[in-house]
């Protein structure tokens, strides 16, 4: 699986949207996850014309979760 594949896996459709940003059922950090795709198809442009994209990861207590690439804190983001 590419994480950059512009074709969505099927894991995907039933992913949540997790605030704050890790699995909404363990806890876990995106590091953790057994699987990431980024949806580079759909940016939004916000303040200061910056773009986000929805980083969709399946985290492996099988919860799918997405965040904003915005959400991450500076510390998950090396």
């Amino acid at each position: 699986m590419d994480a950059f594949d512009l074709t969505p896996p099927q894991w995907t459709e039933r992913a949540i949207h997790a605030v704050p940003f890790g699995c909404p059922t363990c806890k876990a950090n995106a590091a953790c996850a057994k699987a990431v795709w980024l949806n580079r198809r759909a940016p939004v442009t916000v303040e200061n014309y910056q773009r986000k994209w929805q980083e969709f990861y399946w985290c492996e207590c099988d919860t799918a979760w997405w965040a904003w690439s915005s959400d991450r804190s500076l510390t998950q983001q090396s």
